[in-house]
């Protein structure tokens, strides 16, 4: 009897002590995350302020720092605060016509910028305005954003391993891989960064939902997260159904392979969808949302689900040929159901992004303006060697590497064991042996796609290396991982693994913490000032001497900029998601190609056009190669043969007239009756149109 309380006492006190553990490991845990948050949300302001002196320029200096598509976003946060009224800041966003000349347009509609909107009407409320400008506010909430970003990553990798070490390792690497992983401090309003935290919140609220053994209560409240962050990054991005289709794509892979739990799978199928269109429903049932392939893709899963109902069961062969009959049938509807969607609201305003992406994996060359645009971009091009020797000086990329091969190994595995089993016992017996647990391998698939979309897209490199800091940080302190590399190398044991799990990530903090803290802290000692006097000067004249009715044309980036600091009208923007504006746009670049001064004045007038802004980095640009500059797309276009040294396509020809852009400078009788120069820098000059009856 008394061996008996004697061994429950025992008891009691191992439960007392393990459960105080866990909540000191929870706490400290949690303090680290939200100090590593903070400590990057200060670190990226830092950068900011040092980069532009940001507190000491002028307020048009500031403004013209928002460049190309910042500084449209930025204009609509900016309308907002100037407004009379909250009301009527709403109703001219609603119905705009400063942004398309002759154009009313529904900027809630067309753009992601309910941010701004938010933002403003928060500035406007609380009272704040003496102690804050609004491009503080503005400024401040995206890097307190940044917050939420590695918190975001610290958790996940904190659930995956078990250990908030993961976390800190997690965090380090996305700051000293800073250039790599974020380009927050220089390109501010940039969609993508409204987007991302929100997108790391969704990863690690669907990392948790796949944990075994969750209460029902977890699971819902877990769906709500996942369907807020779901939500939030949707609203925030245009980009938003592309990411999560190849998101779907993952959840669809490793269902088809029996290792997530199909419940929760449907589940997040539908809350996709609900997201997304809420999201559509808040901006005027855009089209464009209506019309995108994850829709199609998640309701035809779901349609193809319910006609196939006996997919996992069955021997191999069976159930391959199910998977792939289920694959066919899936991508059928898919296709189906996104043409008749398409047909039904005539809708073409993502068909710029599908010619891009089709001569851009090799089927067929294109002569196409708009998807040309994009091939040209570096942005848009594949990823550079260099971003690898980058990840690889923080050990990283070597890290990733070593974690990603025996965990797709597993994967392999355990999804032709899945798909080989017919009966639950035999499973449970291999189970022990090598096992994937549904949020590892949710990760695992995860990065795999979103590796392959950075490998062939650049600018899509941010979505990678985010979680590649995650997933690496995790492989490196997880028990499962090291027991299977160890037991391969038949020096296995569990004392050796807990060991390892936890020196190895520390030598790992420790070499970062030497070979890179020097660097970071010369980093901010760096000075700098913004310096662009010619746009300054440029943006100066336009508010003195043109009335605020004015009608301006110029390229895309510069007209976001005259519209933010000047808020005069313009002919087009850099927001690229409307076949009527991609067509626009082509017509106003005519100043740049090589068309007569009748044509370019007609096009021009056609818009209203009160001024056009001439560049000379564009009209004589060398940033781009032969065939990549504006100047030779908008030749090719027209049919017209290239500038330079090299070969023309056989059926181009020799236009009849020179450059516009060139030509106009040399005040010909022709050109002077049509336009007249008003001002000139060293970077720009500015024609007024004249106004024939």
């Amino acid at each position: 009897m008394t061996s008996q309380l004697h061994s429950q006492i025992f008891l009691f006190q191992d439960h007392t002590g393990g459960k105080l553990w866990n909540i000191l490991s929870l706490t400290v845990g949690g303090i680290v995350a939200i100090f590593l948050g903070l400590l990057t949300s200060v670190y990226v302001a830092t950068l900011h302020e040092n980069d532009l002196w940001f507190s000491n320029i002028k307020e048009v200096e500031r403004e013209i720092s928002f460049r190309t598509e910042c500084g449209l976003y930025y204009s609509y946060y900016k309308q907002m605060i100037q407004a009379a009224s909250i009301q009527q800041g709403l109703h001219g966003l609603v119905y705009d016509n400063k942004t398309e000349s002759v154009r009313t347009i529904n900027i809630l509609e067309r753009m992601n910028v309910y941010q701004e909107v938010f933002l403003s009407i928060l500035y406007r409320i609380l009272p704040i305005q003496q102690y804050l400008e609004p491009v503080y506010f503005y400024i401040y909430t995206l890097f307190g954003l940044q917050a939420v970003y590695v918190i975001a990553l610290y958790v996940t990798s904190w659930l995956l391993s078990g250990t908030w070490l993961s976390g800190l390792l997690a965090a380090c690497w996305y700051i000293t891989n800073r250039i790599d992983t974020t380009r927050v401090e220089f390109t501010i309003p940039l969609r993508e960064n409204w987007a991302l935290p929100f997108f790391a919140v969704q990863i690690a609220a669907i990392t948790y939902l796949f944990r075994s053994h969750l209460q029902p209560a977890q699971e819902r409240l877990t769906l709500l997260a996942v369907f807020v962050a779901t939500f939030l990054f949707s609203l925030t991005w245009q980009f938003n159904q592309f990411m999560m289709l190849i998101q779907a794509l993952a959840l669809f892979i490793l269902d088809c392979f029996d290792i997530l739990p199909t419940a929760k799978v449907m589940w997040l199928y539908i809350i996709q969808i609900s997201g997304l269109l809420l999201v559509c429903a808040l901006q005027f049932f855009n089209s464009m949302i209506l019309g995108s392939l994850l829709i199609s893709f998640n309701a035809s899963i779901l349609i193809a689900r319910t006609i196939q109902k006996n997919l996992k069961k069955g021997s191999l062969l069976n159930r391959l040929g199910k998977l792939i009959l289920h694959a066919l049938l899936v991508s059928s509807l898919t296709l189906l159901v996104n043409k008749f969607i398409k047909k039904i609201l005539n809708l073409e305003s993502d068909e710029h992004i599908f010619k891009f992406l089709k001569a851009k994996f090799g089927f067929g060359a294109t002569r196409d303006f708009d998807a040309s645009l994009y091939l040209c971009e570096e942005a848009f091009g594949l990823l550079p060697l260099n971003t690898f020797s980058r990840l690889s000086d923080t050990l990283l990329f070597y890290v990733y590497i070593f974690v990603l091969f025996p965990m797709t190994v597993t994967a392999a595995i355990v999804a032709l064991r899945n798909l080989s089993c017919s009966n639950q016992a035999l499973e449970k017996t291999e189970e022990r042996t090598i096992s994937l647990k549904p949020d590892a391998a949710y990760n695992l698939i995860h990065t795999v796609l979103f590796g392959c979309l950075a490998l062939s897209t650049m600018r899509m490199k941010y979505l990678w290396t985010s979680h590649m800091c995650v997933f690496a940080s995790f492989g490196l302190c997880s028990t499962e991982v090291w027991r299977l590399i160890l037991k391969c190398a038949h020096l296995y044991t569990s004392q050796r693994t807990q060991v390892i799990k936890y020196l190895i990530p520390i030598i790992t903090l420790l070499y970062i913490l030497y070979k890179f803290w020097p660097g970071i802290m010369d980093e901010l000692l760096e000075l700098r000032e913004f310096y662009d006097p010619d746009t300054v000067e440029l943006m100066n004249w336009i508010k003195s001497n043109t009335p605020n009715t004015a009608v301006f044309a110029g390229s895309m980036q510069l007209l976001a900029g005259v519209k933010l600091c000047t808020g005069r009208t313009l002919t087009n923007h850099p927001h690229y998601e409307d076949k009527h504006l991609r067509e626009r746009t082509k017509q106003i670049y005519q100043i740049y190609a090589k068309r007569s001064p009748e044509d370019v004045y007609r096009i021009l007038r056609s818009f209203s056009t009160d001024y056009v802004i001439l560049e000379d980095s564009i009209c004589y640009e060398r940033r781009h190669s032969r065939g990549c500059r504006l100047r030779d797309l908008l030749d090719i276009a027209n049919g017209h043969i290239m500038d330079g040294l090299g070969e023309n396509e056989p059926d181009l020809k020799p236009s009849l007239y020179p450059r516009f852009c060139e030509e106009i400078k040399k005040n010909l009788p022709s050109y002077t009756i049509h336009f007249t120069r008003v001002f000139q820098n060293k970077t720009f000059h500015v024609y007024k149109l004249a106004k024939h009856k």
